[in-house]
């Protein structure tokens, strides 16, 4: 079993002293700030169900305004309950600008960090993941992952023995916009690993044919990347002004963002989508997913239901 994080801990001692100390007021805070959170497979570990990536986001370079903006938003989404953070080698110098912003919010404790393997030299694992590591300013990863299965056999092997040393606690493999699907099944179906990354949202439920159900049978972690599809998804919603069902509220979703988000996060296998954004309006937007209920299989059909009927 996984042991209780340092940054959890803290959280808890903190959230309890604070309501205790005003009572029944207390007690309605901690209602209204009730965050939706899964438990990682065969851990006593949880997670808020929003987490935060960085493709694209925060590939800002050097530039300062830009690298301060992409801080405001950490902090947005970290005020709102937010700790996993998924970024990659492949995505520019979004890295080392996470670095910054994380260096700036002193969030180092307050993170689950995600990154990535993405090398076609089977060799450099424990390399680049100390480079990584160094960028974002951290000791170590939560999660490590394969990036898109390149060179797989060979990063995985190390990457389970260094879990075994304590280099990095959890590992896995990623793949988007439904890539190697059948290759990727096999993986999770032979190997032993925590979690895996995949493309599911509202638009693209191919994941729900064969890899979600083997997550849950294996009882293995899944985040989704592109929950948004892409971000065309929410876009074409927004621009044409599609309404919200009027039973919105029944799945407690009061924007577009939410309602895409819960459907997401609300599947049994899901452990955690990771949206990405430039805006802290956005951000707070998704983090409003994290409150509330999830809906049922009923409620899910009938939200897929009424976005093909759009």
């Amino acid at each position: 079993m996984a042991t209780i994080r340092r940054r959890t801990l803290l959280r808890a001692l903190a959230a309890g002293a604070a309501i205790s100390a005003l009572g029944p007021l207390g007690n309605a805070i901690a209602g209204e700030e009730q965050r939706l959170r899964k438990t990682i497979p065969g851990t006593d570990e949880s997670v808020n169900v929003i987490g935060m990536g960085t493709w694209r986001t925060f590939n800002v370079g050097g530039d300062p305004q830009l690298r301060d903006q992409r801080t405001e938003v950490l902090r947005a989404f970290l005020e709102q309950g937010g700790e996993v953070v998924d970024s990659s080698p492949m995505y520019g110098s979004a890295q080392e600008v996470l670095g910054h912003a994380i260096e700036q919010l002193d969030a180092g404790d307050r993170v689950f960090a995600a990154d990535k393997v993405w090398t076609s030299d089977g060799n450099a694992t424990r390399q680049q993941a100390s480079e990584s590591a160094s960028k974002w300013g951290l000791e170590r990863f939560d999660l490590m992952q394969v990036h898109n299965l390149l060179e797989w056999e060979a990063h995985l092997e190390t990457l389970q023995a260094m879990k075994a040393e304590g280099e990095v606690r959890y590992i896995g493999i990623t793949t988007s916009h439904g890539r190697r699907h059948e290759e990727f099944e096999r993986v999770m179906a032979n190997h032993d690993i925590d979690f895996v990354q995949l493309t599911y949202n509202m638009a693209d439920r191919e994941a729900e044919e064969r890899l979600l159900p083997l997550a849950r049978e294996k009882d293995i972690a899944v985040l989704v990347n592109r929950p948004y599809h892409g971000g065309d998804l929410i876009k074409s919603l927004q621009s044409r002004g599609q309404p919200l069902p009027d039973w919105a509220p029944e799945v407690g979703c009061s924007n577009w963002a939410e309602f895409l988000l819960k459907f997401t996060v609300s599947h049994p296998a899901v452990t955690c989508a990771i949206p990405a954004t430039t805006k802290v309006a956005h951000m707070r937007e998704n983090m409003g997913a994290s409150r509330g209920v999830l809906p049922d299989a009923r409620q899910r059909q009938r939200m897929v239901d009424y976005l093909e009927s759009l």
